[in-house]
């Protein structure tokens, strides 16, 4: 029987949602205001009805107008969270594997319409597959997931590696033909970690501290897979799952060895990036800059691509895409995995930034992002909020 626990991905949601020259770390906004009492008051809410634990972060114009985390870090040694705790990002990861191939390009290692079997030759049988098929999950490569759950030894933790070589001997059929369809597809960005390594002679991890977390300064950010290769992390929020038999919060490793947390644990690309909402603000202020890329390149990232019948995907190298009168262009990405439910939105047009961290997914588990998107915009909410102190929690 398979062990699921929740998929590496929430379903990536189609939103209805001042350049700087230098990363910087954003100044907090110590000003109380409005907004900043009723998203403490929203949050608060949430915590109190068990919907919400961890972290958050939001800010306008690079500026934090609040920053306040609620809960539990460890179950066991009841650690606090705090605004540095680190959480697994699950696939919010795709976007800094994105920026990694997009940097490739640009140094002339590899080129977009290149074919895949060019740098992955195991995936030789599935032609006409480029790297900007596998940006915009149009590839349709099959699910790595259920592949291993059925031909790979669970005792073991499977590496990228491995997956492509059980690609290559099994030969599973292809979902569809390129960009016949849009299909999220984490095989895709496994695919893309795979590349980054094989091009650049460096494993994904070191890759992305060299050329993305050390230049903005992401001091607490890195590719950590807990299980593949542990070690000890300061302050770390360990993500929890409810268990029914149980009735209590628990570690998707109670489960056991065959669990996908856990054998799943050696793939990078499609996720395996921890950082915390600080570094993650350093990241928002540096796409609005020329530290890693330029406008063109931006363009390229965060715009949808078309499909072969013309129908717009909402996807660009990374990001969901979205525009609306109300909140302008959005970009948006989502992750859950092993007990962490995340949330990381920018409004393209309005300067604003949504960071929502979280360390428990609970029957339970809610991520507000429109009551938070309402506040931002001075929207009346559908459900009026209890008045609560800003510094109750």
């Amino acid at each position: 029987m398979k062990n699921y626990i929740f998929p590496l991905f929430l379903a990536c949601l189609c939103l209805s949602a001042c350049q700087e020259n230098k990363a910087t770390t954003p100044e907090k906004n110590t000003n109380t205001n409005p907004k900043t009492l009723q998203l403490d008051t929203l949050y608060t809410e949430l915590f109190n009805q068990g919907s919400f634990n961890g972290s958050v972060l939001i800010a306008e114009n690079g500026n934090i107008i609040f920053q306040k985390s609620y809960g539990i870090a460890n179950e066991q040694s009841k650690q606090a969270l705090n605004d540095s705790s680190i959480f697994e990002l699950a696939s919010i990861s795709k976007q800094f594997t994105a920026m990694g191939i997009v940097q490739l390009a640009k140094e002339g290692q590899l080129r977009f319409d290149d074919e895949v079997a060019k740098y992955i030759p195991e995936l030789k049988v599935y032609e006409g597959v480029t790297i900007h098929h596998l940006l915009n999950h149009t590839s349709g490569l099959p699910d790595y997931m259920d592949l291993a759950d059925q031909h790979w030894d669970k005792s073991q933790i499977v590496t990228n590696e491995d997956i492509l070589k059980l690609f290559e001997e099994l030969k599973p059929e292809a979902n569809f033909e390129p960009n016949e369809k849009w299909e999220y597809s984490n095989m895709g960005y496994l695919v893309l970690g795979s590349i980054i390594e094989r091009v650049s002679g460096q494993k994904f991890g070191d890759y992305l501290q060299q050329k993305i977390f050390q230049p903005l300064g992401m001091n607490h950010t890195f590719v950590y897979r807990r299980r593949f290769e542990p070690k000890e992390v300061d302050n770390y929020a360990e993500g929890y799952i409810y268990s029914d038999s149980l009735q209590k919060k628990i570690l998707p490793d109670d489960l056991g060895k065959e669990t996908f947390a856990v054998f799943l644990d050696g793939i990078v690309g499609d996720g395996m990036v921890n950082s915390n909402p600080i570094d993650l603000l350093k990241w928002d202020r540096a796409l609005y800059s020329n530290i890693l890329v330029n406008d063109e390149d931006r363009e390229l990232i965060f715009s949808s691509t078309p499909i072969n019948d013309s129908t717009e995907t909402f996807y660009g190298y990374g990001w969901m895409t979205d525009s609306t009168d109300t909140y302008g262009k959005t970009v948006a990405h989502s992750g859950g995995w092993a007990g962490y439910v995340n949330y990381f939105e920018r409004h393209l047009d309005n300067n604003k930034t949504i960071i929502i961290l979280q360390n428990n997914a609970l029957p339970t588990t809610e991520i507000p992002r429109k009551e938070t998107r309402s506040i931002l915009y001075n929207e009346q909410l559908v459900k009026p909020l209890s008045p609560v102190s800003a510094s109750q929690h």
